[in-house]
């Protein structure tokens, strides 16, 4: 069995490589596992001035696998949400630019993902956004503090609390993308970017990059866990277990407030 996150070098850029494509590239133990490692070798790397993470497939990350027991592990509930999320959140502490190539759809914890890049390409007909208010349960990954931070308060409340997923074309007129384009050139088009990141200077680079944060007061990882405090009193409720079950039965859910 291939391993379901791989990290490769190509030149002066890592690639962290989400490797589930017949499971839609979605969250597992196996794959969050193996995501914390590949996060960790990029980190590492000292020879890489950029890193890009895409997935293998039609789909960049469908998110949770409802399938899975993702909630793992001791603690409170919160505490478990916040660990279900914590693979993805270290990439905020990788020091160079990271790009992130969205080959296809990207929901969920799997948009939270595509946030924590620096830069996004993705697909013109793929979609992209946050369903969580459509499952019956909160927020996660600091998707509330990152998302309207991109694309405004206003619109950013509308796509939390509606759960709309937007295509490639309006995610990249209203700022999640900085292009979209056909699917096949994706990756190209991200590889020639980092590529052309990797010529600038790399500890100018770097600092840059640590002044966007600061200058930002960028620190998803507070956010991230109030927000898991939110979604595991949420995920308690028979709301979620009917958003849930709507999902897998691919049904329109029925929520009763309780």
């Amino acid at each position: 069995m291939s391993d379901a996150v791989l990290y490769e070098r190509r030149g002066a850029v890592g690639e962290i490589v989400l490797n589930r494509p017949d499971g839609r590239n979605s969250m597992t133990p196996e794959l969050l596992e193996a995501f914390a490692a590949a996060s960790a070798k990029a980190k590492g790397d000292g020879e890489i001035r950029c890193v890009i993470v895409r997935g293998e497939g039609r789909c960049f990350s469908a998110g949770a696998d409802l399938k899975a027991n993702l909630q793992t592990g001791g603690g409170l509930p919160h505490e478990r949400s916040y660990a279900m999320y914590a693979p993805f959140l270290s990439l905020n502490d990788i020091e160079v630019p990271i790009v992130g190539a969205l080959n296809g759809h990207a929901v969920g914890g799997g948009f939270g993902l595509a946030l924590t890049c620096d830069i996004r390409i993705g697909k013109t007909d793929a979609k992209y956004g946050a369903n969580f208010a459509r499952l019956g349960f909160g927020s996660g990954m600091a998707i509330s503090y990152v998302l309207p931070r991109l694309v405004g308060v206003s619109r950013a409340a509308e796509l939390l609390f509606t759960g709309r997923l937007v295509e490639g074309e309006e995610a990249a007129r209203i700022g999640l993308l900085s292009a979209a384009v056909a699917g096949d050139e994706v990756l190209p088009k991200a590889r020639a970017l980092a590529d052309e990141i990797a010529k600038s200077a790399p500890l100018a680079v770097r600092a840059i990059k640590r002044a966007l944060r600061h200058n930002l007061d960028w620190d998803p990882k507070p956010a991230a866990r109030y927000e898991a405090a939110l979604q595991a009193d949420t995920l308690t409720t028979e709301d979620a277990k009917e958003g849930m079950a709507a999902l897998l039965e691919k049904r329109a859910p029925k929520f009763q407030g309780r």
